[in-house]
């Protein structure tokens, strides 16, 4: 058994003990393997901003490495949800660049994970106008600056590398 087969299996005796069975879909991606689950209903699974996502992604991984230590992270997903979160968040970053860059008044985004923070990194790294940078600190949600690129924007955060 894969280490990506084994997850899938985690993940579904996980949803059975919570009183779902829905079908659970092994998709490659790029980055990481996805196991994406289909059912009804599935705001169940996702919770409010996809926190219970979260936490089932976090589990499944959590299990999977005590039996392949060296087992790469499985992003979980429920009915296409992160992928349209990302898609949604990828608009939004075009568009608080476009505005900085019109105005070069600097734009501070919503709260964020440090995945969705990658992203806007990401999103951002090979614009010559507008960077993101983000603060310090321990907190799991940290809202990006979007600024001119090189300008201080009034902050003392300091540039992120995309990798963050």
């Amino acid at each position: 058994m894969t280490p990506v087969e084994a997850a899938k299996k985690i993940l579904d005796t996980m949803l059975g003990h919570l009183g779902f069975h829905p079908e659970i879909e092994i998709q490659d991606s790029e980055e990481e393997p996805c196991l994406q689950i289909l059912m009804p209903r599935s705001e169940l699974l996702i919770g409010k901003d996809g926190e219970r996502l979260d936490d089932l992604q976090y589990l499944v991984n959590r299990v999977l490495r005590k039996h392949f230590p060296n087992a790469v992270r499985v992003r979980i997903d429920c009915e296409h949800y992160r992928a349209i979160q990302e898609d949604k968040l990828s608009a939004e970053v075009r568009s608080a660049a476009d505005g900085v860059k019109a105005t070069g008044k600097p734009f501070k985004m919503r709260p964020l994970n440090a995945y969705y923070r990658r992203l806007v990194h990401n999103a951002l790294v090979d614009d010559p106008d507008v960077e993101s940078v983000s603060p310090g600190g321990d907190d799991r949600l940290k809202r990006i600056l979007i600024r001119t690129r090189g300008s201080s924007g009034g902050s003392s955060e300091t540039p992120t590398p995309a990798g963050e």
